[in-house]
C-alpha cells in the first residue's frame, strides 16, 4: 500500500461514476487487481499496483489535479491477509484477517491524513528555520523591516496550513465507514495511535500559535518603530519651523 499526496485538490466529481467502487471515502478500480482511494484534499491511497501500475495511474490521474505539489509526500506500508489471526497493527506492516473494500477505506483514512500531516510538518520545520534569526533579533532590539516583511510572508503560508488541516483533512474526524461497519473502529483506533495521528496533529497546531504569536510581536515592534519615526518627524519639523522663525525675527531685528 502507498498513499501520495500529489495536490492541493482532486477533483472527484469529474472522474466517471462508472469507474466507483465505494464513496465517502471515494474507491475506484486501478490497475488489473488493483483499487485506489481518493480524497478531495490531494491524497490517493494504492493498493495491489506494481510499480508500472502505478506510474500509469499517478499519469492518468494527474487530470483531475488542482494545484499539483512540486514534491509529492509518500508513505507506505505491506498488508498481510490471514485468516487465522486478528486485525492487528504491527511496526511494519498491518494485518488483516479479511480483505474487504471497507477495510481499504478505514486503512486509507489513516494514512491519508498521516501523509498530510508529514508534509506539512516539514513545511512548519521550514518556516521555524526561518523564523530563528528574526527571533534572534528580537532579542537584541528588534528586526530590520525586510526580514520582517519576509516573515510575514510565511505568516500566509501557515494560515494555508491552518485551513487545509481544519477545513479540509479533519484530521480529528473518524470515517463515515465506522458509522456503517463500527466493527472496523478497533483497527481504526489501533491504526491512529501507531502513527500518533492526534499528537502530531496538536503539535503542528502549537507551532502554527507560535507563528502567529511571533508574527503579532514582530508587527507591534514594526508599529511602535513606525511611531516613533513619525514622532522624531514631527519634533524635527517643528524645531524646523521654530528655527526659520527665529531667522526671520533676527534678519528684521538686525536689517530692518
Amino acid at each position: 500500500m502507498r498513499a501520495i499526496f500529489l495536490a492541493q485538490r482532486l477533483n472527484l466529481k469529474a472522474l466517471e461514476k462508472n469507474q466507483r467502487v465505494a464513496a465517502s471515502p471515494f474507491v475506484m478500480n486501478a490497475g488489473m487487481d488493483g483499487y485506489a482511494v481518493l480524497f478531495k484534499y490531494g491524497v490517493v491511497v494504492l493498493f495491489g499496483l506494481d510499480a508500472m501500475e502505478e506510474a500509469a495511474f499517478i499519469e492518468n490521474l494527474k487530470l483531475f489535479t488542482i494545484e499539483p505539489l512540486e514534491k509529492p509526500e509518500t508513505e507506505s506500508v505491506d498488508i498481510m491477509v490471514d485468516a487465522s489471526e486478528a486485525d492487528g497493527v504491527e511496526p511494519t506492516y498491518i494485518h488483516l484477517k479479511t480483505w474487504s473494500i471497507e477495510h481499504l477505506q478505514t486503512i486509507a483514512d489513516i494514512f491519508a491524513k498521516s501523509t498530510v500531516l508529514s508534509y506539512y510538518e516539514t513545511r512548519m520545520a521550514d518556516i521555524f528555520d526561518r523564523i530563528e534569526p528574526v527571533a534572534q533579533q528580537l532579542q537584541h532590539g528588534g528586526p530590520k523591516e525586510k526580514e520582517a516583511r519576509e516573515l510575514l510572508k510565511h505568516i500566509g503560508d501557515t494560515l494555508s496550513i491552518q485551513r487545509k488541516m481544519i477545513g479540509q483533512v479533519q484530521v480529528d474526524d473518524k470515517p463515515d465507514i465506522l458509522w456503517d461497519k463500527p466493527e472496523l473502529e478497533r483497527l481504526y483506533l489501533r491504526l491512529e495511535d501507531e502513527y500518533e495521528l492526534k499528537e502530531r496533529h496538536g503539535a503542528l497546531k502549537e507551532k502554527l500559535d507560535m507563528v502567529y504569536r511571533t508574527a503579532e510581536t514582530m508587527l507591534g515592534m514594526l508599529s511602535d518603530k513606525r511611531t516613533l519615526r513619525v514622532e522624531w518627524y514631527i519634533v524635527i519639523l517643528i524645531i524646523f519651523d521654530i528655527v526659520i522663525s527665529m531667522g526671520e525675527k533676527a534678519y528684521e531685528y538686525f536689517f530692518m
